[in-house]
């Protein structure tokens, strides 16, 4: 193996395929990058057993072929310290990487290419086609709920659905639910479900760079795997059922309230500074056209806001945890905001207004 290249084309795909490799594992070769040239082309590959991460780089130089892996971190943090514009000449040698810059020199330890684990690649059963501002829209505005580290494994990721034409995210860790739908360039009418993890999410989202551009998937019943440019994704999915969702929605709420979008936002902040750190619960009380946001404290500190609502309708008191409410207002883009609710103990439901493409669902906790 032996190939010259610029440091900027080698850097961008080696710290996205980097950035999947776990620094502590118990296989070794697993904290490598896989290094292959094959047809001019420089394949590079990282993978934590459950996701991998394939970048592909065209060279414009003589290369020769050949395969092996490299520690990954090492490789990046060398490239990163080399000037721009520098030319890199990798050149494999009784099984070590040898790295010339300039007058920078670099031997690193390699393992056999063999060693390295990859995943098969087997048929899809179900794919689509989604533009990639649409399918980074849909995981923003419900990555935020997803799990971390739950007992109930299934809710440590997202549920994809694809169905009629229409491909939906939905998170949740049994305290708030986001969901959001989009449509999708699909042959199959069937609906299809996958539970992607959490890391397979936030690292699908790294990829999504050029808003309009597509990104094709294919999903099979243990996989996922997306080609987003000159990178193609695998993660495992979770084996689990997930929770049925539209059983989890609002459906009998009969106080709606609508307010500035912005300005709810910016008195939960500044209400949230003296809330609980522990429990962060807010009380809403909400009587005609106003909604008032009080907090308090073991230490006996409070805050308290007022903020002018479009509501008509018998009053209303109900605690939330304040961070549940924030991140909602967060994703949610218009200026208007819609809230629902149905008495003190029920959850609240949150949506754009004349918009059910995104529905949040926060429950109420006793304050």
């Amino acid at each position: 193996m032996h190939f010259t290249i610029q440091r900027e084309v080698l850097l961008k795909p080696l710290q996205l395929v980097a950035g999947i490799v776990e620094r502590r594992q118990a296989l070794q070769v697993i904290s490598n990058v896989l290094l292959v040239i094959k047809d001019q082309q420089l394949y590079l590959t990282g993978t934590d057993l459950e996701v991998e991460l394939v970048g592909r780089v065209q060279l414009t130089s003589p290369a020769e072929s050949g395969e092996i892996t490299v520690p990954a971190r090492k490789l990046m943090d060398i490239c990163k310290s080399l000037h721009n514009d520098t030319l890199i000449n990798i050149k494999l040698d009784q099984q070590k990487l040898l790295v010339r810059a300039g007058r920078s020199r670099f031997t690193l330890s390699t393992l056999p290419a063999n060693n390295f684990p990859t995943v098969e690649d087997s048929p899809g059963s179900l794919y689509c086609s989604i533009m990639q501002s649409k399918f980074r829209c849909l995981i923003e505005r419900t990555s935020f709920a997803m799990a971390q580290q739950d007992v109930r494994y299934y809710l440590n990721g997202m549920l994809l659905e694809v169905s009629d034409g229409i491909i939906r995210a939905v998170a949740t860790d049994g305290h708030r639910l986001a969901m959001c739908s989009m449509k999708v360039d699909v042959g199959q009418p069937d609906c299809y479900q996958a539970i992607v993890p959490r890391k397979g999410i936030l690292e699908l989202l790294r990829l999504l760079t050029d808003p309009d551009s597509n990104i094709n998937i294919a999903l099979n019943q243990h996989h996922i795997r997306a080609i987003a440019g000159e990178f193609t994704f695998t993660s495992k999915l979770i084996n689990g059922k997930f929770p049925d969702y539209k059983c989890v929605l609002p459906k009998n709420g009969d106080k709606l309230v609508i307010g500035n979008r912005q300005a709810l936002r910016e008195a939960f902040s500044r209400t949230a500074i003296l809330s609980n750190e522990k429990h962060r619960g807010i009380l809403l009380q909400i009587s005609n056209s106003q909604l008032k946001i009080e907090a308090k404290n073991p230490e006996q500190e409070e805050a308290e806001e007022e903020v002018g609502v479009e509501y008509n309708g018998d009053s209303l008191e109900i605690g939330f945890n304040v961070s549940y409410l924030l991140d909602v207002l967060s994703v949610i883009t218009t200026k208007q905001v819609c809230m629902v609710f149905s008495d003190s103990n029920s959850s609240a439901l949150i949506q754009e207004p004349n918009n059910n493409d995104s529905s949040y669902v926060v429950m109420p906790m006793r304050l």
